[in-house]
């Protein structure tokens, strides 16, 4: 039985996958919660959230659906808007600081790997080493870069949603507060039928392949 027609990534790429994502997650929501334990809510401290411990992070199930279906999520943080101290700056900066994480966390991979490859440790590796070291390295840093941009779709529950909530005037904030439970429905639509062919492979093709490109071209 072949299990790749079955998954959305190569049964050989799992585990690059699996250590991407856990690692990606678990960086997203520890960044959530320390930003806004700094703007004054302590909800996700009080709950075990201010940690990079995955498992506090991690949704099993979410993790499962995105090696099925090729999406899932995390365990969302909770953030209580009436403990900042400045609720629409810090509503912003705490919905965007989980996407610059994975950002950040692509950049440092990124610049390891050319770190690795400037000093000369990579000719030390067998070609085996090298093949599993690139793969990590490449997984988590495009994951990252996936999460950075696919969390700024102004979508809900996505983060780019939250910051839009933030920007607009707080009449426009409360009715789209109304339609928030049909933002899955919206993406599910997006991800079954044509319409997602104007939403997604602008993403893949043309914006995760430019930051990329901006990444590398930073380092060389």
């Amino acid at each position: 039985m072949n299990l790749d027609q079955y998954l959305a990534y190569p049964l050989a790429q799992i585990p690059y996958v699996l250590v991407a994502l856990i690692l990606a997650f678990s960086i997203h929501e520890w960044a959530h919660a320390y930003v806004a334990y700094r703007f004054g809510d302590p909800t996700a401290k009080n709950q075990g959230r201010l940690t990079l411990n995955p498992a506090k992070h991690v949704e099993p199930l979410g993790l499962i659906m995105i090696f099925l279906l090729g999406f899932g999520w995390a365990r969302p943080v909770p953030v209580n808007r009436f403990h900042f101290r400045q609720p629409r700056l810090a509503g912003i900066l705490v919905s965007i600081a989980g996407p610059l994480s994975n950002l950040v966390l692509a950049f440092i991979f990124m610049m390891g790997w050319y770190f690795l490859d400037y000093v000369g440790w990579i000719d030390w590796f067998s070609d085996k080493n090298y093949n599993m070291a690139f793969q990590l390295f490449n997984m988590i840093i495009y994951l990252n870069v996936v999460l950075f941009i696919f969390n700024l779709l102004p979508l809900p529950p996505l983060d780019g949603y939250r910051i839009l909530e933030d920007v607009v005037p707080p009449g426009t904030r409360a009715k789209m507060i109304q339609y928030e439970n049909y933002g899955v429905v919206i993406f599910l639509i997006l991800a079954i039928t044509p319409l997602g062919n104007y939403v997604f492979p602008p993403i893949f093709h043309t914006a995760i392949p430019f930051v990329l490109n901006a990444m590398s071209s930073f380092f060389t």
